[in-house]
């Protein structure tokens, strides 16, 4: 069983490189900061790589599918089975970050991390599964510590897998039915914020419904009240599929990737794993603002600037696949665009 020394510590980025980077970007042949965002990125493309010469390799993407027993209290318009369904949409091409994952060049993995009815399709994906879905955090914690310690360690094995392979690029994605409302009360007790700041409609809600899941979960919260640490939170609340994004981050800081970080329920795993290690945030860039209330409060949470803004709230890991092409102009004008003197332009400093 793994333990918390087990569990992978980022450090802060090395700056070392910082002044030559700054240098190698203000003398392309542009006004200094005229390309935006697109000259912090490289800036922290390049120290997390190492070198002045950031590149991407192999991009990658991983879905994580697990079931809650919270769904128990008709908290999601859909029903649980959707996410067996969804997998199989998953491992037939058929679903949106298919078809973007595709569209970007971004490798797509999908794992079985607790899915609770049977996947229609036996082949094709990752079968790391903690269970038939978590238990009802309604009435009980969704899973035990050490249950949330052995689902970070899986997350961590994918990565560490990725790596391997020569990834350097990572985004994770989601699927579970009710997840929604375990990344709302993640988001509560770990932003010290009200439940009503983190409840939205997730799959659809009629206002009626919206209601009621507000009124289940503030009971929840009022049940765990307990705090402990960032683990015992993961364990009262969290998902499978949460857990395991939780070490997918602290892994992937581990082992030098830039981490595109996707929207409500990527971002809940977010938090948990930098009250773990506050330092994994030095790797991600923040891909999308959702459209799901309390994403918007998640990243003012962590002073993030979100790349796009699109009204997105899919979840699978859609609106970071979308930031990878973002990702890929960054490193090209580090690398393809002359620079004052190898094109013989004058600089303003001239």
């Amino acid at each position: 069983m793994s333990t918390l020394n087990d569990i992978p510590m980022p450090r802060a980025l090395d700056r070392a490189l910082e002044a030559d980077l700054r240098r190698i970007i203000d003398m392309k042949t542009k006004p200094p900061g005229s390309l935006g965002r697109l000259e912090s990125i490289a800036l922290q493309m390049g120290l997390i790589q190492r070198t002045t010469k950031p590149r991407i390799e192999r991009p990658a993407m991983i879905v994580f599918a697990g079931d809650h027993g919270i769904a128990k209290e008709g908290v999601s318009a859909f029903p649980q089975e959707v996410t067996a369904q969804m997998v199989a949409n998953f491992l037939t091409g058929g679903a949106a970050i298919n078809a973007l994952s595709r569209s970007v060049g971004m490798t797509l993995e999908v794992v079985d991390a607790g899915v609770a009815t049977p996947i229609p399709i036996d082949h094709g994906y990752e079968r790391l599964s903690l269970g038939l879905g978590t238990r009802n955090f309604a009435h009980e914690p969704a899973m035990s510590r050490d249950t949330a310690l052995e689902g970070i360690a899986r997350g961590v094995a994918r990565v560490r897998h990725h790596a391997s392979l020569g990834t350097n690029v990572i985004g994770f994605g989601e699927m579970g039915i009710a997840n929604t409302s375990a990344a709302a009360c993640l988001m509560s007790r770990l932003c010290d914020v009200s439940v009503d700041e983190c409840v939205g409609r997730g799959t659809g809600l009629d206002d009626r419904g919206l209601a009621h899941k507000r009124d289940v979960l503030s009971k929840a919260l009022a049940l765990h009240r307990d705090r402990g640490d960032a683990i015992d939170t993961l364990a009262a609340f969290g998902g499978f599929e949460i857990a395991m994004m939780t070490g997918a981050y602290l892994a992937a800081a581990c082992e030098g990737m830039t981490i595109l970080v996707d929207g409500f329920i990527a971002t809940s795993a977010l938090l948990v794993a930098s009250k773990i290690a506050p330092d994994v945030l030095d790797y991600c860039v923040f891909a999308h603002a959702s459209n799901e209330s309390g994403h918007r409060r998640m990243l003012a949470h962590f002073d993030a600037a979100p790349l796009l803004q699109l009204d997105l709230r899919l979840g699978e890991g859609t609106g970071a696949a979308l930031a990878l092409p973002i990702l890929r102009a960054a490193v090209a004008f580090v690398d393809e665009m002359a620079s004052f003197e190898s094109a013989g332009v004058s600089n303003k400093a001239d």
